[in-house]
């Protein structure tokens, strides 16, 4: 299976889904819907939304990019469907994200998860992520756990594997 990777709005339709699909899923793992400590990403902060679709059309996962200060963007909303999961689509769109910072002049990657989300802790360490201090509205929070990755753009500036 082959998929792309979509430039969208956030208030797009398959988005809203695939946003959705990953609330209840994180609702479920923490038992309560009260499992964000920061405020809610929305179209008026998110400067770059994108979705992974496969070849049939379907909506495959998403994530997004918010500005944080100069330099540093936040990773919202990463989520992959759970067919999904472990054939690749994650890596590339986190990729893409990463392409689509380094294309902005910025030039680390913050992210929060959680302790109940060990698979996400994992895949982000795989990916070049290491933890860090809990920050902004995370701190003193015992659902979150912390990560960065400072971009090394390629000469041609594309985001190296």
């Amino acid at each position: 299976m082959g998929w792309t990777i979509e430039r969208r709005e956030w208030d797009d339709a398959e988005g809203a889904a695939l946003r959705a699909a990953q609330r209840a899923e994180l609702d479920a793992r923490y038992g309560t819907d009260d499992h964000e400590p920061g405020p809610p990403p929305s179209a008026a902060d998110i400067d770059v939304f994108l979705v992974a679709v496969d070849d049939a059309g379907h909506a495959l996962g998403c994530g997004a990019l918010r500005r944080l200060g100069p330099g540093v963007a936040e990773l919202k909303r990463m989520y992959v469907i759970p067919s999904g999961r472990g054939s690749g689509v994650a890596t590339d769109l986190l990729r893409a994200l990463e392409a689509a910072a380094v294309a902005r002049g910025w030039t680390t990657v913050k992210l929060e998860t959680g302790p109940a989300q060990p698979e996400a802790m994992r895949f982000y360490e795989q990916c070049g992520y290491r933890e860090i201090p809990l920050f902004g509205p995370y701190a003193g929070s015992d659902l979150s756990v912390c990560y960065e990755r400072v971009l090394q753009p390629g000469p041609d500036g594309s985001q190296p594997a």
